[in-house]
């Protein structure tokens, strides 16, 4: 008669079974209905900010100025009397470049492109030398860089008033 008992379920049991049952049936439709609900909302991508103020003209050295490169992309360049913006981007697959000073170059890890301090690629499989950003001076006499205006040399548009400073 224990064995009996043994191999049948009584209703407590029945009830404590079916309770458990039903709990993880619905644990696992709510994580589901979750993943769902989550799939109608677009991931966010958060990128920098795509105009900022640089500071006074007098703030950069001769030469290549990185302090903006992780922040917003870009070199602040002083060469030969006038203040650029460069892109950090490669022109080749969209690599971040290292300025190497003791070269006087830019060099980007991924496929040898070289680039002058100017931004003039000479070196690698880069078809075209970096970007420019647009650059003004604002009211109070701090550079201002606008980085939804791009100017690119192929085109000639280096030469525009706004894609440099005269310093």
């Amino acid at each position: 008669m224990a064995d009996e008992k043994r191999l049948s379920l009584n209703r407590r049991e029945f009830f404590g079974h079916l309770a458990v049952g039903w709990s993880l049936f619905a644990a696992a439709t709510g994580g589901l209905l979750a993943l769902v609900f989550r799939f109608t909302f677009p991931n966010v991508n958060f990128e920098p900010t795509m105009s900022f103020t640089a500071g006074l003209p007098s703030d950069y050295e001769k030469g290549v100025d990185e302090r903006w490169k992780n922040a917003y992309g870009v070199w602040i360049v002083k060469h030969e009397g006038i203040l650029f913006a460069l892109s950090n981007i490669c022109t080749h697959l969209g690599c971040v470049p290292n300025w190497l000073p003791g070269e006087q170059k830019f060099k980007c890890p991924c496929h040898g492109s070289g680039y002058y301090v100017t931004g003039v690629n000479y070196e690698g499989p880069a078809p075209r030398p970096l970007e420019r950003f647009k650059i003004v001076l604002n009211s109070e006499g701090k550079i201002f860089v606008d980085k939804t205006k791009i100017y690119r040399a192929e085109k000639g548009e280096w030469n525009n008033s706004d894609s440099f400073i005269t310093v």
